[in-house]
């Protein structure tokens, strides 16, 4: 059994990292700068709309717009690219 999940593992690492890439390759390609600037500056950095909406100079309505609208184009683009995501690296 821990060598079947082992295995099992394995291919789904392999998955998962070309799934990855391929989310950070949507992220470059498939949001605006300003959506992209205001999801790194939320997620990875871990700021508030308040303190993200000072440091870009906008209102704190439009940093909360960009994000779920950044997020809004990230989930389409996975649904519907889901199977191009998966597809081995060639």
């Amino acid at each position: 059994m821990a060598v079947y999940s082992q295995a099992m593992s394995e291919d789904n690492a392999e998955q998962m990292g070309r799934l990855r890439r391929n989310v950070m390759l949507a992220i470059q390609e498939d949001i605006t700068p300003r959506q992209r600037e205001c999801m790194v500056l939320y997620y990875q950095k871990g700021l508030n709309m308040r303190q993200i909406a000072e440091l870009t100079g906008v209102d704190k309505s439009t940093v909360s717009r960009n994000i779920k609208r950044g997020e809004s184009r990230l989930r389409r683009c996975l649904r519907y690219g889901a199977g191009q995501l998966l597809k081995p690296d060639v």
